[in-house]
């Protein structure tokens, strides 16, 4: 067993859902079923760090830590940042970012992200991936790949086919062929505490500008990323009115 602490990034406003960290599923908020996820998972604290009034109140009628944070913050990473300044972790603690609109992720996979950064003290960071299997997924911009070393460290994430078979793609891309090692990653990230502080003073990198992906500012600048290999993808995050109908189907009433 390992002390990690989870920080749940849980900003009010949204694009395409607005509140969705309040939604109620089966009598109780998104963002509380998220946390109630991240305490299975065996973390020794879970923190919502949020922006919004309502949001914290909410954490703490369900009997969660609630952190208030910036509303200006560019990313969850700059927000957990904040909190792990605010609540004065020690250098080496091991934070794990579970996103606030999540409440289908296992706590297994959130405690194998954390037992993955613990094992590999050269990497800065640890995140999941899991193998990908179909061709329409590969070449999907929205599904972020991910090449991995021989230790398991990413080398690249992108939006783009890598690896790319150069044989069996030259007639389009419909099928994977046997033994290609194409993986698809899971947004789920550890951090030592360290690490936290010293992001936020990295300048961002061409390479994520483009690609929209942020932990390419991790490698462009050096910092090794630990990956762990899952078996499946989780459920998809809630994005939409259609993913919060099947939170609401597959988790049901409280």
């Amino acid at each position: 067993m390992i002390d990690f602490s989870v920080i749940i990034p849980a900003r009010h406003a949204s694009t395409r859902l607005p509140g969705k960290m309040l939604a109620d599923i089966g009598g109780k908020p998104m963002v509380v079923h998220v946390a109630e996820k991240a305490r299975a998972s065996g973390a020794t604290e879970v923190v919502i760090a949020t922006d919004h009034r309502d949001i914290a109140q909410a954490a703490e009628k369900h009997g969660f830590t609630a952190a208030m944070t910036r509303a200006d913050h560019a990313s969850g990473t700059d927000r957990i940042a904040e909190v792990s300044v605010q609540r004065r972790y020690p250098p080496e603690l091991i934070v794990v970012n579970v996103q606030g609109d999540e409440p289908l992720l296992e706590p297994a996979l959130i405690r194998s992200v954390a037992q993955q950064l613990a094992a590999h003290p050269e990497a800065a960071i640890a995140t999941a991936c899991c193998p990908l299997s179909d061709a329409a997924q590969l070449v999907n911009p929205n599904i972020v790949k991910v090449v991995l070393d021989k230790n398991g460290c990413a080398l690249y994430f992108s939006r783009a086919t890598i690896p790319y078979a150069r044989d069996a793609f030259a007639h389009g891309i419909t099928r994977i062929p046997p033994g290609l090692p194409v993986y698809r990653h899971i947004g789920i990230y550890a951090y030592r505490t360290a690490f936290l502080a010293s992001y936020a003073q990295l300048a961002p990198a061409p390479l994520e500008v483009f690609e929209a992906l942020e932990q390419l500012r991790a490698l462009w600048h050096g910092h090794r990323i630990s990956v762990a290999i899952t078996a499946a993808a989780p459920h998809a995050g809630v994005d939409t009115a259609e993913d919060l109908e099947l939170a609401r189907a597959l988790l049901g009433p409280s």
